[in-house]
Parts: C-alpha cells; sequence; structure tokens
C-alpha cells in the first residue's frame, strides 16, 4: 500500500513508520519541518518514503499528494500535557479541528480517493470520572478535551460523505520507550518515585507496538469502520501503574506527586494526569484484535529495559 502519514516525526509516527517500511508499504510523510523529518528518515535507510512540505491548517499544493494513496492517517496536533496558556488552548484546537478539515479537504478532491481514512482521537473525548467507566458508547464530557476531542471527530466525519471508510481512535496514555514513562522514570531511578496527585485517578493507556498494530489492521481490514478505543483492556488507577514501575525497575514507589506541584507546572493541563478516566475497549475487542500487551506489567516488562 502507499499511505500518507501526518505526525509522522512524532512520538507513535516514528513507530508506525518504521513498521511499515518493514512490512515493504510506501509511506507519503507531510511535514512542517523537511530538514527534521529528513534526519530522521535518510533516503539511504527509508527508500520508500517521500517527505512533503505543507502547512496543516492551510489549503495548498500539498493536498494534491493525497490522490493515489492508499489510506491517510493523521496523527499531527500540538502536544496536550503542557500548560495551557490561552494561545496554546487554540493551538490544541485549531491543529486538530483544521488539520483534520484540511486532510478530508484533499481527500474529497483527489482524482483517485484512498479507500480508507484513520483519525485519531483521544480518551479525553469522554471527560474525567474516579468512578465511571467508559467505552465507545458513552457519551461525551463537557470540559475542553471532550471540547477538542468532539470537533476533531466531527471534521472527519465528513470524510463519509465522499465514501471514504473511516476509523476513528481515541487513544489512551501511549506507553514506550519515550512519552509519558520517559517523565516518569528518572524520579525512580533515584529512589524518589511515587503516584502523581491522590494515586487513585485512572490511568487508560496502550502499548506503542499495539496502537500501531490497531492503526496497521485499520488501515489493511475493510470490515473495521467507525470508533474504536485505543486503549489496552486492563487499565489500572495511578497507584497501580506506579507500584508496578517501581516493582519492574526494583526501585521503591513511596514519594507522591501533590496536586499542587503539577498545577504549578502545568496549570489547567495537569488535569489530565490528575483526574483521568476508566475507559474500556469494548469494541475493539470485539473485533478480535489481539492485544500484545494487555497488562501494565506486560507493557513496563518489556519497555522499562529499552530506556
Amino acid at each position: 500500500m502507499k499511505i500518507a502519514i501526518t505526525g509522522a516525526t512524532g512520538f507513535v509516527g516514528t513507530r508506525l513508520v518504521n513498521s511499515l517500511q518493514d512490512d515493504g508499504h510506501q509511506v507519503l510523510i507531510f511535514t512542517r519541518n523537511i530538514n527534521h523529518a529528513q534526519k530522521i528518515y535518510s533516503a539511504s535507510t527509508f527508500p520508500n518514503i517521500e517527505i512533503v512540505a505543507y502547512k496543516p491548517t492551510e489549503s495548498g499544493a500539498w493536498q494534491d499528494k493525497i490522490s493515489g494513496c492508499d489510506g491517510v492517517v493523521n496523527l499531527a496536533g500540538e502536544p496536550i500535557a503542557e500548560r495551557w496558556s490561552p494561545e496554546h488552548k487554540k493551538a490544541i484546537l485549531e491543529s486538530r479541528q483544521l488539520g483534520t478539515r484540511k486532510i478530508v479537504e484533499a481527500i474529497a478532491k483527489a482524482d483517485k480517493k484512498p479507500s480508507v481514512f484513520v483519525n485519531p482521537s483521544a480518551i479525553g473525548y469522554y471527560g474525567t470520572s474516579e468512578t465511571k467507566t467508559f467505552d465507545e458508547n458513552s457519551t461525551s464530557g463537557d470540559d475542553f478535551l471532550a471540547e477538542v476531542c468532539q470537533a476533531w471527530e466531527s471534521e472527519a466525519q465528513e470524510v463519509k460523505k465522499v465514501n471514504v471508510r473511516l476509523v476513528i481512535l481515541r487513544i489512551g496514555i501511549v506507553l514506550g520507550n519515550g512519552g509519558a514513562l520517559a517523565k516518569m522514570i528518572p524520579p525512580f531511578k533515584l529512589f524518589a518515585g511515587g503516584p502523581l496527585g491522590n494515586g487513585r485517578q485512572w490511568f487508560s493507556w496502550i502499548h506503542i507496538d499495539d496502537l500501531v498494530q490497531l492503526i496497521k489492521e485499520s488501515l489493511k481490514r475493510s470490515g473495521i469502520v467507525g470508533t474504536f478505543n485505543a486503549t489496552a483492556p486492563n487499565p489500572v488507577r495511578m497507584n497501580q501503574l506506579c507500584e508496578s514501575l517501581g516493582e519492574v525497575m526494583n526501585r521503591p514507589s513511596w514519594l507522591p506527586v501533590p496536586d499542587f506541584a503539577l498545577e504549578v507546572l502545568l496549570g489547567e493541563g495537569s488535569k489530565v494526569v490528575l483526574e483521568g478516566q476508566q475507559v474500556l475497549p469494548k469494541e475493539t475487542l470485539s473485533l478480535g484484535f489481539q492485544y500484545q500487551y494487555p497488562t501494565i506489567k506486560d507493557a513496563l516488562i518489556e519497555i522499562v529495559p529499552k530506556m
């Protein structure tokens, strides 16, 4: 297949591109920074990759490149786990809402349209709760992240008007060599690790390899249509995560990070880790999807030695 990808230089994107190349697919990378992409994907190492400059929230000649692709994966978006200034909140929303709109616009006008559009969303769609359980049929929340996800998904839905198969993946916290774990491991190495906040908030996660496999199956299997939670089937509370991390690293998990410290660092963005939600992949499991890492212990045993 020939697959177009935005966000291909990010944490998930790089893993996905490497996996697609290993499988012999052609990959078209849309990037705002050509030089950065070329450093990651040298022509000698990645012979099946074409790099295209684009402005994600603007129409342009880049959109013509979508024609002839078999699938599109839209991973672009401003980072969420940072301090939410008014400017950054605007960037979080526009990078997803307008960025998705321009990809759909490109698909709609393509002479040879892709057969599938895989667009991520996030489990922030459901809002936060210490007591509720959410699956794909649950209603949306009403906080900022829920509103972002609703706008994001609404733009993606437009692709169905041109008869392109749509798969929306509501992604949990992705665990791998980087990302969230890269920020959690250093304190544990110094024997100063522990849960964030009160430790009771839910942590709905997925191993990066399972996420990549789910994206690849969404591209290949014509029967996969609709919205699916890209989370492992066994979410844990934050204190359980930290206990497992300490066990795998042979370190104690005894020094909680207080709420106010995260609020000072991240401001309103701290609610991503301080509140959380228990999300179950009901529809994903109904596909028969096989998780390589279904439990947090399985995931950490695979990841931690590499970090």
